[in-house]
């Protein structure tokens, strides 16, 4: 069974990394897929969020870094992937979650949309938040994976 996990990981965090891990040892692959948000600014170019994304998971072998622009249900099928998988670091997360999986069930009643909680010790962790300690030169070794410190300090 194949799941797609999207997001924007601009950057990739620790709290990413977490429900990546997790889902590896549940999906026979796992697509780790960014979709575009048109009403966001990102900080990382596509290329360099695809290149992150592949360095974090360089151990995991049935993870696939995938970028898409367009519906996300229509990437599923296109993967013929069964499941989307969201993660949920708070429960402000999962009313838009919940929101989000019910129109997808409604565009693609075959895929369903399974939420999983990131581990609480890294919960407080967005990327977000590693964009602005990492503008001001704060350590952020500790809320992204160390293959890709040094990409998200040359942005600065």
């Amino acid at each position: 069974m194949q799941c797609i996990y999207p997001g924007s990981f601009d950057p990739i965090t620790l709290g990413h990394l977490d429900i990546i891990q997790r889902a590896s040892q549940a999906f026979d692959c796992v697509y780790v897929t960014i979709l575009l948000n048109h009403k966001k600014t990102y900080l990382f170019s596509v290329e360099e969020r695809l290149a992150m994304i592949k360095k974090a998971c360089a151990h995991i072998p049935n993870v696939q870094a995938c970028y898409y622009d367009g519906l996300l249900t229509h990437f599923a099928r296109s993967k013929k992937a069964q499941t989307i998988l969201r993660g949920l670091r708070s429960a402000s997360d999962f009313e838009f979650e919940l929101q989000m999986a019910n129109l997808n069930k409604q565009l693609a009643p075959e895929i369903e949309t399974y939420f999983m909680a990131t581990s609480p010790d890294l919960s407080y962790i967005s990327s977000t938040a590693v964009r602005e300690l990492a503008m001001f030169h704060a350590d952020i070794s500790k809320y992204v994976p160390i293959s890709i410190v040094e990409d998200i300090q040359r942005k600065f």
